[in-house]
């Protein structure tokens, strides 16, 4: 398996698990999403992680396609799951995953935007009231 192939699927299994651990990641990894732009590691490692804790199980993803050249691997996916309201929750993304040094330097997120915000931001604004 490419490098770039075994660093995808250990991205998805970390997120699956609820949690982006550091070595996957280089110290100064760096992140963008679809509804928050750039972000830092440790608030991408947190998004990560809370987006874990709104799951009534793990989030499953499938893979729909890896493009890897160079530094770059590109990642179609898919999500399905049910949030802790009970809500389904279905996602399609596409990753563009920066590699040095064996690690994930940084992560591209692009989403439905309009997904999120109809299932994720009444969940958020819910939780934290």
């Amino acid at each position: 398996m490419r490098e770039a192939d075994r660093l995808v699927h250990a991205y998805f299994a970390a997120v699956t698990a609820g949690e982006l651990p550091d070595d996957l990641l280089t110290e100064d990894m760096t992140a963008w999403l679809t509804t928050q732009g750039p972000i830092d590691k440790r608030t991408y490692q947190a998004a990560v992680r809370w987006l874990g804790s709104v799951m009534r199980e793990p989030l499953r993803f499938t893979i729909d396609a890896i493009t890897a050249e160079g530094d770059c691997a590109v990642a179609e996916a898919r999500s399905d799951g049910v949030l802790v309201n009970g809500e389904p929750y279905a996602q399609t993304y596409v990753f563009v995953l920066r590699i040095r040094d064996g690690r994930i330097a940084s992560i591209a997120e692009h989403y439905n935007a309009l997904i999120a915000q109809e299932k994720l931001v009444p969940l958020m604004a819910h939780l934290q009231g």
